[in-house]
């Protein structure tokens, strides 16, 4: 039987920055004899979370599938800003879902019951935030918002949108375990990585109930481009951190002419 030590060691061996924590969690997931196929598949380079099958986010455990988007510890601020914003929310919705990591964590941290959506193109992804949510949400398939049931228009209060932004000549720069083992389309961007994000802002207002807004993840580098965007498509935007935060106006809008 392989002790902590070992693990370590080869952990090491494989080039794995965090060994004696990745040794913990390894420890802690196997059951039976199954610790050195757990082991293997690491050292192969699949990501801890899809190799033990779960991700630690927001204090919470997330079941993680191959082929699905690991969710990252520095995305735990969008959900911090989000509830920031809108302690009391009646309708939220978490686009580009993957694991439904999101939704998950906001759905805990708010202190009221939510009418809770959530959508993803992949349908490893769906089955992934299915099982994370366990029926406390609606989780859709589709491409942004095409995905979400009509009803929601002009209703969502919140919308977290983890999109990808990593720059499509950026993505060969990305650690093998990303770059191999998660969707490509859970991580291209497009030619500056703000394709997708763009859509969403376009069509926020429809989407959005007065005062709803919407969080998206960006770097800081990508930031400025993304407020500017939100301007144009009509909403107010403002930057904490990592997160670009854009709200629709509570004041009517004006008929189209």
């Amino acid at each position: 039987m392989t002790d902590q030590a070992e693990l370590v060691r080869r952990l090491r061996a494989a080039g794995c920055v965090f060994a004696e924590e990745e040794a913990e969690i390894l420890l802690e997931s196997a059951t039976g004899d199954d610790l050195e196929g757990l082991l293997a598949r690491r050292v192969a380079g699949e990501p801890l979370e899809q190799v033990v099958g779960w991700a630690r986010f927001a204090g919470l455990r997330v079941k993680v599938r191959p082929g699905v988007f690991v969710p990252r510890v520095r995305t735990e601020r969008l959900v911090e800003v989000a509830l920031a914003h809108h302690p009391r929310p009646e309708v939220v919705v978490d686009l580009c879902c993957g694991s439904g990591a999101l939704g998950l964590a906001f759905l805990v941290g708010v202190e009221k019951s939510i009418e809770l959506h959530a959508a993803d193109l992949t349908a490893e992804a769906v089955d992934c935030a299915r099982d994370n949510l366990e029926g406390r949400g609606e989780v859709h398939r589709g491409d942004l918002y095409a995905a979400l049931p009509d009803h929601l228009r002009g209703r969502i209060d919140v919308l977290l949108a983890n999109t990808p932004y990593v720059p499509t000549s950026a993505l060969g720069l990305l650690p093998p375990e990303a770059r191999l083992h998660e969707p490509t389309s859970a991580l291209d961007g497009g030619a500056d990585g703000l394709d997708l994000a763009r859509r969403v802002l376009a069509e926020a207002n429809d989407w959005l109930a007065p005062g709803g807004a919407v969080h998206i993840e960006a770097s800081d580098d990508q930031a400025p481009t993304l407020v500017d965007h939100a301007v144009a498509c009509g909403l107010h935007a403002e930057v904490d951190g990592s997160v670009v935060t854009a709200t629709r106006s509570t004041q009517p809008r004006s008929p189209r002419r």
